[in-house]
């Protein structure tokens, strides 16, 4: 591999992206491109002085023909629901953006593994593979791996424990119908049903009564108060790429919630959403299908005809 990165869309979160990887010393090189040229001109050059503090990165903006030799192509660019518009037109926007751009970077980096952050993120990630022909194992979305950090970090707080110990996942589309998919959530390999009875000492660690809608809610809601208060999220959209990136790089798979194109699993095809994935040098390996309990199993299904619906309704 070349450790070479391109991240497409130089926007608050491209170049939160980008800062991260060289903050974290993630990657060697990194090409940033948008079409708004000055802006990701300075967007580079702001990152790369700051690399005698941070990393030794290469950092600098680029055009599609700079993409030769990517390892992955990050794909942040696209454009936010304006008051008024509906989740349909903002979608087939989204997706004609991704048309003009796929021709162009696919021509450059046609063995890349491609990682989409933007949104509709099952939906692009969806279209990209149909339009390019890229096989589904090297097309990924950041799906509900943002749901699902910020679950475990709401769970950290109501359990009193380390947020790299509680593992619980939000499944299915990023969006509206993700759930929470409780029946496999443990604390340290302690299903978190049984975790407070298991507790030898119960005045040790506070265990904080909670409602799991409340809990769900909070997740799904997180991002429109971020938005509200700063104007855009994207500290933890860009640990969660970094993240990603990272175990790409790794001949060690990791298990994680991305949205991949889905072939039969829980009876679901033709539709990219978050399952659980096994990511590595390959891009997506395998998915796992962990068992669901009734209630989440058709919760999967719900968001798989949620997310069909749109694709039905635009124009690929």
């Amino acid at each position: 591999m070349n450790n070479k990165v391109t991240i497409i869309g130089a926007g608050s979160v491209g170049a939160t992206v980008a800062y991260t990887l060289v903050s974290t010393g993630t990657v060697a090189e990194i090409v940033l491109i948008d079409v708004n040229e000055a802006k990701a001109k300075a967007e580079a050059m702001d990152i790369f002085q700051a690399t005698p503090y941070l990393h030794p990165t290469k950092i600098y903006f680029g055009t599609y023909e700079d993409a030769v030799g990517s390892d992955i192509v990050i794909i942040t660019s696209g454009v936010g629901r304006k008051p008024g518009q509906t989740r349909i037109d903002l979608t087939q926007i989204n997706v004609n953006i991704l048309k003009s751009i796929a021709p162009q970077i696919v021509k450059y980096a046609p063995d890349s593994l491609y990682l989409f952050v933007a949104n509709p993120v099952d939906i692009l990630t969806y279209v990209f593979c149909k339009i390019t022909g890229i096989p589904k194992n090297r097309v990924l979305g950041t799906g509900t791996t943002l749901d699902s950090i910020r679950l475990r970090a709401r769970l950290s707080e109501l359990y009193s424990v380390n947020q790299k110990q509680v593992h619980a996942y939000v499944l299915g589309e990023h969006g509206d119908s993700s759930f929470v998919a409780w029946s496999t959530a443990d604390i340290s390999g302690v299903p978190l049903n049984d975790y407070e009875e298991k507790l030898t000492d119960k005045t040790a660690l506070k265990v904080t009564p909670y409602d799991r809608e409340e809990v769900e809610t909070y997740v799904k809601k997180s991002g429109g108060q971020i938005i509200a208060g700063k104007g855009a999220t994207f500290y933890g959209i860009a640990a969660c790429v970094k993240q990603i990136v990272e175990c790409l790089y790794s001949s060690a798979y990791t298990i994680m919630p991305v949205s991949t194109v889905l072939d039969g699993e829980y009876g679901i095809s033709d539709v990219a959403l978050s399952t659980l994935c096994a990511i590595g040098n390959g891009g997506v390996v395998t998915t796992l299908t962990p068992a669901l309990s009734e209630e989440e199993l058709e919760k999967m299904k719900n968001s798989a005809d949620a997310l069909k619906s749109v694709i039905a309704q635009i124009e690929i």
